[in-house]
Order: structure tokens, then C-alpha cells, then sequence
């Protein structure tokens, strides 16, 4: 009993040293000023959470939920989806990847002094013309229409490394009520693949793994 009280007690240590000094470690940059250096509460908070966005995990940040956001545009016609406007967990990784509301716009404050202070690359603006889709349904019929495609419901993925591994199906494992989400993609915590530290991403970059987990090339 105690021995399995002690594990559980450093299970939260563990997770947080992973996100310490990632890129979701606000503690300290201007964003923390009114954090009280915590890393947590920009994004999340054990009470009264914003559910503007369903199943949104205790989210502390707000949400713009009317940008008017640029899907995909599939220049080349080979996309076999409609990829759709963020929704879901994007939409909330996007109340501060699009530049449109403050980073510092949490706990129901909305000062707005930090719009504009992601650095370039990781803020996308409202055109997401020229990213990977998101928030589109990929399923069996999709994969069998594209034929590059793994199926998700029968094809497996193992993602991250050591204790932090995922296996199953991609369906369980990479989407989110079966559409395609940046965290699909992305480990917002960065407990899954360390050595990528500054990606935040769910599985190895290294020959492509992360591409491939979806992509039957």
C-alpha cells in the first residue's frame, strides 16, 4: 500500500519535469508575470473552467471561437477529406497559436498585452492555407478512397518512448472523435519524444516516423 501510494505521489513530479523548459513553459517569460511563475495555469485550472469548447481539459485560456480561419487550401486536388475550420483541442491550442488573443488572456482576465509575442514560427494567423489540415474526419472510407492512407480502425502506431508509449489503433491513439487535431501531431506536454524537444511531437522525426504513423508511402 505504501509503495503504491509513493508511486502515484511521483507521477505529477515526473510530468512536470518534462514540460519545464519546453516550449509550454511560460514560468518566467512575460506571460508569467501574473502566473506567480506557474506553469500550469495558462492553459488549465481545478475550478471554474471555460467549457465554451466541449470536453476541454479545465481550460483556464480563452477561446475565440469566432476567427475566421483559412482552411488547408489542397493546391495540388489530391486531398480526398474537407479539412475544416479548428475545432475540438485545436481550436484551443489555436486561442494562442493564431495571434489573435493574448497569451496572458487567462484565469477570466483579458488584458491583451501579449498579443503578437509567439515567436513567428509558431504563430500561424487565421490563413492556414499552407498547413497541414486539421479537424477533418479520417476514417475507414477516407482511407479507402485515398489509398495512401493507413486505415484507422484496424492499422496500429506505437508512439513516444519508454513509459510514455501509446499503442493501438491510430483511432484511438492520434485522433480526436475521429478527426485529425494538432494533438494528434503535437504532445502539448512533452512527454512522448524528448529528444524533439522544441517540436513537441508525438513521435520520431527521424525517417519520418511521425509522418508515417498516417501516411501509406
Amino acid at each position: 500500500m505504501g509503495c503504491g501510494l509513493l508511486v502515484v505521489a511521483l507521477l505529477p513530479g515526473t510530468a512536470a519535469a518534462l514540460i519545464t523548459g519546453s516550449g509550454h513553459d511560460l514560468a518566467g517569460t512575460a506571460a508569467g508575470t501574473n502566473g506567480g511563475d506557474q506553469i500550469c495555469i495558462y492553459c488549465h485550472t481545478p475550478h471554474n473552467a471555460n467549457t465554451v469548447i466541449a470536453d476541454a481539459p479545465l481550460w483556464n485560456h480563452q477561446v475565440d471561437t469566432g476567427a475566421a480561419y483559412i482552411a488547408y487550401g489542397d493546391p495540388a486536388g489530391t486531398m480526398d477529406a474537407t479539412a475544416g475550420t479548428p475545432s475540438g483541442i485545436s481550436a484551443l491550442c489555436m486561442s494562442c497559436h493564431d495571434g489573435q488573443i493574448g497569451v496572458d488572456n487567462y484565469g477570466g482576465f483579458t488584458p491583451g498585452t501579449l498579443i503578437g509575442t509567439i515567436s513567428s514560427v509558431a504563430d500561424f494567423g487565421l490563413d492556414l492555407s499552407n498547413d497541414h489540415p486539421i479537424s477533418f474526419v479520417y476514417d475507414t472510407n477516407l482511407a479507402n478512397t485515398d489509398a495512401e492512407l493507413w486505415d484507422p480502425a484496424v492499422d496500429t502506431v506505437s508512439v513516444g518512448t519508454g513509459g510514455t508509449t501509446q499503442s493501438g489503433t491510430i483511432a484511438a491513439v492520434l485522433l480526436f472523435n475521429d478527426k485529425v487535431e494538432c494533438a494528434s501531431c503535437h504532445d502539448v506536454h512533452n512527454t512522448q519524444i524528448s529528444s524533439e524537444n522544441y517540436k513537441l511531437v508525438r513521435d520520431n522525426m527521424v525517417g519520418s516516423e511521425l509522418c508515417l504513423d498516417c501516411h501509406n508511402k
